[in-house]
Protein backbone atom coordinates (compact mmCIF):
# COMPACT_ATOMS: atom_id res chain seq x y z
CA UNK A 1 0.00 0.00 0.00
CA UNK A 2 1.31 3.64 -0.67
CA UNK A 3 0.60 6.57 0.91
CA UNK A 4 -1.98 8.80 0.33
CA UNK A 5 0.16 11.87 -0.53
CA UNK A 6 2.68 9.79 -2.88
CA UNK A 7 2.48 11.22 -6.46
CA UNK A 8 2.01 9.30 -9.46
CA UNK A 9 4.35 10.34 -11.97
CA UNK A 10 3.94 9.89 -15.91
CA UNK A 11 4.50 11.03 -19.25
CA UNK A 12 1.52 11.26 -22.02
CA UNK A 13 0.38 12.59 -24.84
CA UNK A 14 -3.04 15.14 -24.81
CA UNK A 15 -3.92 12.88 -28.46
CA UNK A 16 -3.11 9.51 -26.82
CA UNK A 17 -5.97 7.87 -25.53
CA UNK A 18 -4.28 5.54 -23.31
CA UNK A 19 -3.13 8.83 -21.58
CA UNK A 20 -6.75 10.07 -21.74
CA UNK A 21 -7.97 6.90 -20.34
CA UNK A 22 -5.53 7.26 -17.08
CA UNK A 23 -5.61 10.43 -16.33
CA UNK A 24 -9.27 10.37 -15.52
CA UNK A 25 -8.82 7.19 -13.86
CA UNK A 26 -6.40 9.08 -11.59
CA UNK A 27 -8.93 11.84 -11.22
CA UNK A 28 -12.01 9.89 -10.39
CA UNK A 29 -9.61 7.63 -7.58
CA UNK A 30 -8.28 10.87 -6.21
CA UNK A 31 -5.05 9.87 -6.36
CA UNK A 32 -2.69 12.67 -6.33
CA UNK A 33 -0.22 12.66 -10.01
CA UNK A 34 1.94 14.32 -11.65
CA UNK A 35 1.43 13.81 -15.67
CA UNK A 36 4.11 15.89 -18.12
CA UNK A 37 3.12 16.37 -21.65
CA UNK A 38 6.63 15.05 -23.45
CA UNK A 39 7.90 11.96 -24.83
CA UNK A 40 8.58 9.09 -22.58
CA UNK A 41 11.90 7.73 -24.10
CA UNK A 42 13.52 11.48 -23.56
CA UNK A 43 12.52 11.48 -20.05
CA UNK A 44 13.33 7.45 -19.81
CA UNK A 45 16.93 8.93 -21.09
CA UNK A 46 17.02 12.27 -18.22
CA UNK A 47 16.26 10.33 -15.29
CA UNK A 48 18.83 7.05 -16.53
CA UNK A 49 15.63 4.66 -16.45
CA UNK A 50 15.60 1.38 -18.70
CA UNK A 51 12.91 1.97 -21.75
CA UNK A 52 9.63 -0.66 -21.26
CA UNK A 53 9.62 -2.33 -24.56
CA UNK A 54 7.60 -1.40 -26.85
CA UNK A 55 7.45 2.12 -24.57
CA UNK A 56 4.40 4.52 -26.01
CA UNK A 57 2.21 7.28 -23.72
CA UNK A 58 1.67 6.72 -21.38
CA UNK A 59 4.86 5.62 -19.45
CA UNK A 60 4.41 6.00 -15.28
CA UNK A 61 7.33 5.60 -12.87
CA UNK A 62 6.75 3.87 -9.83
CA UNK A 63 9.81 2.91 -7.16
CA UNK A 64 10.75 -0.13 -6.26
CA UNK A 65 13.02 -2.30 -4.94
CA UNK A 66 15.78 -1.63 -7.54
CA UNK A 67 14.96 1.53 -8.26
CA UNK A 68 12.65 4.09 -10.52
CA UNK A 69 10.91 1.44 -13.24
CA UNK A 70 8.97 2.98 -15.72
CA UNK A 71 6.09 1.24 -17.44
CA UNK A 72 3.61 1.43 -19.96
CA UNK A 73 0.88 -0.99 -19.71
CA UNK A 74 -2.54 0.78 -18.30
CA UNK A 75 -4.51 -2.37 -17.71
CA UNK A 76 -1.79 -3.90 -15.43
CA UNK A 77 -1.16 -0.11 -14.16
CA UNK A 78 -5.08 0.28 -13.35
CA UNK A 79 -4.58 -3.11 -10.56
CA UNK A 80 -0.96 -1.96 -9.34
CA UNK A 81 -3.04 1.64 -8.59
CA UNK A 82 -5.87 -0.48 -6.39
CA UNK A 83 -3.63 -2.42 -4.47
CA UNK A 84 -1.49 1.61 -3.73
CA UNK A 85 -4.50 3.40 -3.07
CA UNK A 86 -7.24 1.60 -1.48
CA UNK A 87 -10.96 3.25 -2.00
CA UNK A 88 -13.30 4.71 -4.77
CA UNK A 89 -12.18 1.15 -6.71
CA UNK A 90 -12.74 0.76 -10.63
CA UNK A 91 -13.04 -3.11 -10.25
CA UNK A 92 -16.29 -4.55 -9.56
CA UNK A 93 -16.53 -7.02 -6.71
CA UNK A 94 -19.35 -9.27 -8.23
CA UNK A 95 -16.95 -11.82 -9.72
CA UNK A 96 -19.16 -11.76 -12.74
CA UNK A 97 -19.54 -8.29 -13.01
CA UNK A 98 -15.47 -8.09 -12.96
CA UNK A 99 -15.40 -10.32 -16.15
CA UNK A 100 -17.92 -7.88 -17.81
CA UNK A 101 -15.90 -5.04 -17.24
CA UNK A 102 -12.83 -6.67 -18.33
CA UNK A 103 -14.31 -7.27 -21.40
CA UNK A 104 -15.17 -4.16 -21.80
CA UNK A 105 -11.70 -2.73 -21.30
CA UNK A 106 -9.89 -5.25 -23.82
CA UNK A 107 -12.14 -4.05 -26.30
CA UNK A 108 -11.95 -0.43 -25.93
CA UNK A 109 -8.30 -0.97 -25.58
CA UNK A 110 -7.66 -3.52 -28.79
CA UNK A 111 -10.65 -3.17 -30.91
CA UNK A 112 -11.64 0.53 -30.21
CA UNK A 113 -8.49 2.08 -31.06
CA UNK A 114 -8.72 0.89 -34.56
CA UNK A 115 -11.59 3.03 -34.61
CA UNK A 116 -8.94 5.93 -33.55
CA UNK A 117 -6.21 5.03 -35.85
CA UNK A 118 -8.59 4.53 -38.74
CA UNK A 119 -10.26 8.00 -38.67
CA UNK A 120 -6.86 9.78 -37.88
CA UNK A 121 -5.07 8.73 -40.57
CA UNK A 122 -7.30 7.63 -43.13
CA UNK A 123 -9.02 10.63 -43.95
CA UNK A 124 -7.02 13.20 -45.62
CA UNK A 125 -8.69 15.82 -43.54
CA UNK A 126 -8.39 14.41 -40.33
CA UNK A 127 -4.35 13.23 -41.46
CA UNK A 128 -3.78 16.84 -41.79
CA UNK A 129 -5.15 17.67 -38.72
CA UNK A 130 -3.39 14.99 -36.93
CA UNK A 131 -0.28 16.47 -38.59
CA UNK A 132 -0.21 19.38 -37.59
CA UNK A 133 -1.69 18.78 -33.71
CA UNK A 134 0.29 16.16 -32.86
CA UNK A 135 3.60 18.26 -32.64
CA UNK A 136 1.92 20.74 -30.85
CA UNK A 137 1.23 18.58 -28.11
CA UNK A 138 4.44 17.73 -27.29
CA UNK A 139 5.96 21.77 -27.62
CA UNK A 140 2.97 24.28 -28.03
CA UNK A 141 5.92 26.86 -29.35
CA UNK A 142 7.18 24.99 -32.20
CA UNK A 143 8.75 27.53 -35.00
CA UNK A 144 6.91 27.12 -38.44
CA UNK A 145 9.88 25.42 -40.28
CA UNK A 146 9.71 23.02 -37.25
CA UNK A 147 5.83 22.49 -37.43
CA UNK A 148 5.92 21.88 -40.90
CA UNK A 149 8.81 19.54 -40.70
CA UNK A 150 7.10 17.35 -38.07
CA UNK A 151 3.86 17.58 -39.41
CA UNK A 152 5.32 16.05 -42.75
CA UNK A 153 7.20 13.34 -40.66
CA UNK A 154 3.67 12.38 -38.70
CA UNK A 155 1.51 12.18 -41.78
CA UNK A 156 4.18 9.71 -43.72
CA UNK A 157 4.99 7.64 -40.93
CA UNK A 158 1.31 7.08 -39.65
CA UNK A 159 -0.05 6.98 -42.90
CA UNK A 160 2.25 4.44 -44.04
CA UNK A 161 1.07 2.33 -40.93
CA UNK A 162 -2.31 1.76 -41.23
CA UNK A 163 -2.03 -1.56 -42.59
CA UNK A 164 -1.00 -2.52 -38.88
CA UNK A 165 -4.33 -1.77 -37.29
CA UNK A 166 -6.01 -3.48 -40.60
CA UNK A 167 -7.26 -0.57 -42.03
CA UNK A 168 -7.28 -0.12 -46.12
CA UNK A 169 -10.10 0.74 -48.71
CA UNK A 170 -11.69 -2.47 -48.10
CA UNK A 171 -12.09 -2.77 -44.65
CA UNK A 172 -12.83 1.28 -44.08
CA UNK A 173 -16.75 0.90 -44.93
CA UNK A 174 -16.33 -1.84 -42.20
CA UNK A 175 -14.83 0.63 -39.95
CA UNK A 176 -16.85 3.10 -39.90
CA UNK A 177 -20.12 0.18 -40.01
CA UNK A 178 -18.88 -1.11 -36.56
CA UNK A 179 -18.14 2.58 -35.06
CA UNK A 180 -21.67 3.45 -36.03
CA UNK A 181 -23.11 0.57 -33.97
CA UNK A 182 -21.25 0.79 -31.39
CA UNK A 183 -22.21 4.19 -30.59
CA UNK A 184 -25.47 3.51 -31.25
CA UNK A 185 -24.94 0.51 -28.47
CA UNK A 186 -23.94 3.30 -26.32
CA UNK A 187 -26.68 5.72 -27.11
CA UNK A 188 -29.09 3.29 -26.11
CA UNK A 189 -27.35 2.07 -23.01
CA UNK A 190 -26.99 5.07 -21.96
CA UNK A 191 -30.19 6.07 -21.82
CA UNK A 192 -30.56 3.67 -18.91
CA UNK A 193 -27.44 4.14 -16.81
CA UNK A 194 -25.09 6.63 -16.72
CA UNK A 195 -21.64 4.48 -16.45
CA UNK A 196 -21.27 0.87 -18.61
CA UNK A 197 -21.89 -1.68 -15.13
CA UNK A 198 -24.21 0.57 -13.11
CA UNK A 199 -24.28 4.42 -11.09
CA UNK A 200 -20.23 4.12 -10.87
CA UNK A 201 -17.38 4.07 -13.59
CA UNK A 202 -15.26 0.55 -13.93
CA UNK A 203 -12.43 0.59 -15.70
CA UNK A 204 -14.22 -0.53 -19.17
CA UNK A 205 -15.39 2.76 -18.71
CA UNK A 206 -12.28 4.18 -18.42
CA UNK A 207 -11.07 2.34 -21.92
CA UNK A 208 -13.73 3.21 -23.85
CA UNK A 209 -13.21 7.04 -22.38
CA UNK A 210 -9.95 6.93 -23.45
CA UNK A 211 -10.36 5.76 -27.27
CA UNK A 212 -14.05 8.48 -27.12
CA UNK A 213 -11.26 11.80 -25.78
CA UNK A 214 -10.22 11.25 -29.61
CA UNK A 215 -13.14 10.16 -31.88
CA UNK A 216 -15.05 13.20 -30.16
CA UNK A 217 -12.74 15.73 -29.28
CA UNK A 218 -9.52 15.69 -31.71
CA UNK A 219 -10.67 14.03 -35.21
CA UNK A 220 -13.13 15.71 -37.18
CA UNK A 221 -14.32 12.69 -38.99
CA UNK A 222 -15.28 10.89 -36.62
CA UNK A 223 -16.66 13.97 -33.84
CA UNK A 224 -18.96 14.50 -36.97
CA UNK A 225 -20.27 11.21 -36.72
CA UNK A 226 -20.75 11.13 -32.82
CA UNK A 227 -22.52 14.12 -32.63
CA UNK A 228 -24.97 12.53 -35.63
CA UNK A 229 -25.27 9.08 -34.22
CA UNK A 230 -25.22 9.44 -30.21
CA UNK A 231 -25.42 12.98 -28.76
CA UNK A 232 -25.09 10.58 -25.03
CA UNK A 233 -21.74 9.40 -26.05
CA UNK A 234 -20.55 13.25 -26.77
CA UNK A 235 -22.21 14.38 -22.65
CA UNK A 236 -20.87 11.19 -21.45
CA UNK A 237 -17.09 11.56 -22.66
CA UNK A 238 -17.28 15.36 -21.28
CA UNK A 239 -18.57 13.71 -18.09
CA UNK A 240 -16.22 11.34 -18.00
CA UNK A 241 -13.02 13.35 -17.81
CA UNK A 242 -14.02 14.31 -14.11
CA UNK A 243 -15.48 12.21 -12.02
CA UNK A 244 -13.59 13.33 -8.69
CA UNK A 245 -16.87 14.79 -7.38
CA UNK A 246 -18.93 11.48 -7.73
CA UNK A 247 -19.36 9.51 -4.37
CA UNK A 248 -19.46 6.04 -5.58
CA UNK A 249 -21.11 3.33 -3.26
CA UNK A 250 -21.19 -0.63 -3.44
CA UNK A 251 -24.63 -0.17 -4.19
CA UNK A 252 -24.37 1.59 -7.48
CA UNK A 253 -22.84 -2.12 -9.12
CA UNK A 254 -25.80 -3.15 -11.13
CA UNK A 255 -25.71 -7.16 -10.97
CA UNK A 256 -25.79 -9.02 -14.49
CA UNK A 257 -28.94 -10.47 -13.97
CA UNK A 258 -30.31 -7.14 -13.33
CA UNK A 259 -28.73 -5.07 -16.21
CA UNK A 260 -30.83 -3.87 -18.80
CA UNK A 261 -30.80 -5.34 -22.22
CA UNK A 262 -29.04 -2.75 -23.79
CA UNK A 263 -25.91 -3.69 -22.18
CA UNK A 264 -26.18 -7.01 -24.84
CA UNK A 265 -25.83 -4.58 -27.49
CA UNK A 266 -22.72 -3.60 -26.47
CA UNK A 267 -21.50 -7.08 -26.19
CA UNK A 268 -23.24 -7.85 -29.79
CA UNK A 269 -20.54 -5.56 -31.15
CA UNK A 270 -17.52 -7.08 -29.70
CA UNK A 271 -19.10 -10.84 -30.98
CA UNK A 272 -19.39 -9.24 -34.36
CA UNK A 273 -16.17 -7.62 -34.84
CA UNK A 274 -13.38 -8.63 -32.05
CA UNK A 275 -14.15 -11.65 -31.27
CA UNK A 276 -13.06 -13.12 -34.95
CA UNK A 277 -10.27 -10.73 -34.69
CA UNK A 278 -9.20 -11.76 -31.81
CA UNK A 279 -9.31 -15.90 -32.82
CA UNK A 280 -7.37 -15.50 -36.22
CA UNK A 281 -4.73 -13.01 -34.97
CA UNK A 282 -3.93 -16.04 -32.10
CA UNK A 283 -4.27 -19.08 -34.69
CA UNK A 284 -1.80 -16.58 -36.86
CA UNK A 285 0.55 -16.10 -33.94
CA UNK A 286 0.30 -19.99 -32.82
CA UNK A 287 0.93 -21.16 -36.60
CA UNK A 288 4.30 -18.25 -36.35
CA UNK A 289 2.61 -16.38 -39.38
CA UNK A 290 3.30 -12.56 -39.52
CA UNK A 291 -0.04 -11.56 -41.19
CA UNK A 292 -3.91 -12.88 -39.99
CA UNK A 293 -6.92 -13.01 -42.49
CA UNK A 294 -10.68 -13.53 -41.52
CA UNK A 295 -13.89 -12.30 -42.53
CA UNK A 296 -15.20 -9.51 -40.53
CA UNK A 297 -18.84 -8.18 -40.89
CA UNK A 298 -18.91 -9.57 -44.84
CA UNK A 299 -15.28 -8.19 -45.92
CA UNK A 300 -11.92 -9.77 -45.98
CA UNK A 301 -9.61 -8.55 -43.60
CA UNK A 302 -5.42 -8.49 -43.28
CA UNK A 303 -3.36 -7.36 -40.65
CA UNK A 304 -0.22 -7.68 -38.95
CA UNK A 305 -0.32 -10.34 -36.42
CA UNK A 306 0.56 -8.83 -32.60
CA UNK A 307 1.79 -10.80 -30.30
CA UNK A 308 0.34 -8.90 -27.50
CA UNK A 309 -3.42 -9.13 -28.23
CA UNK A 310 -3.18 -12.93 -28.70
CA UNK A 311 -2.03 -12.47 -24.73
CA UNK A 312 -4.92 -10.51 -24.43
CA UNK A 313 -7.14 -13.27 -25.36
CA UNK A 314 -5.13 -15.89 -23.18
CA UNK A 315 -5.71 -13.53 -20.15
CA UNK A 316 -9.36 -13.18 -21.02
CA UNK A 317 -9.60 -17.17 -21.40
CA UNK A 318 -8.15 -17.09 -17.69
CA UNK A 319 -10.15 -15.00 -16.29
CA UNK A 320 -13.44 -16.84 -17.98
CA UNK A 321 -12.11 -20.13 -16.55
CA UNK A 322 -11.56 -18.80 -12.87
CA UNK A 323 -15.50 -17.78 -12.59
CA UNK A 324 -17.56 -20.15 -10.02
CA UNK A 325 -19.92 -22.24 -12.13
CA UNK A 326 -22.80 -19.82 -10.64
CA UNK A 327 -20.89 -16.66 -12.06
CA UNK A 328 -19.86 -18.36 -15.28
CA UNK A 329 -24.05 -18.98 -15.85
CA UNK A 330 -24.43 -15.43 -15.30
CA UNK A 331 -21.56 -14.46 -17.70
CA UNK A 332 -23.00 -17.39 -19.94
CA UNK A 333 -26.73 -16.41 -19.97
CA UNK A 334 -25.69 -12.65 -21.14
CA UNK A 335 -23.39 -13.37 -23.87
CA UNK A 336 -25.32 -16.11 -25.20
CA UNK A 337 -25.69 -15.86 -29.07
CA UNK A 338 -23.42 -12.36 -28.86
CA UNK A 339 -20.45 -14.10 -30.85
CA UNK A 340 -18.14 -13.14 -27.62
CA UNK A 341 -18.53 -17.22 -26.65
CA UNK A 342 -17.10 -18.31 -29.53
CA UNK A 343 -13.97 -16.21 -28.35
CA UNK A 344 -13.77 -18.03 -24.53
CA UNK A 345 -12.81 -21.29 -23.78
CA UNK A 346 -13.01 -23.51 -20.68
CA UNK A 347 -10.17 -26.10 -22.20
Amino acid sequence: MSSQSEVVRLVGGTASPYTQKMVALLRYRRVPYAVTWGQPDQVCDALGVEKPKPIFHPTFFFDGEEGLKAECDSTPITRRLEEMYPGRSVLPSDPALAFIDYLIEDFGDEWCTKYMFHYRWYPEADADNAGTQLPLGVDVSLPPDALQQSKQYYIDRQVGRLYVVGSNDTTAPVIDASYRRFLAAMENHLANQKFMLGNRPAAGDFGLYGQLTQLVGFDPTPRAITHEVSSRTVAWVDQMSDQSGHEPSEQDWIALDDQPDSLRGLMEEIGRVYAPAQLANARAVQAGEKTWEAEIDGAQWTQRTFPYQAKCLQWTDERYRALSEADRASVDALLEGTGVETMLSLA
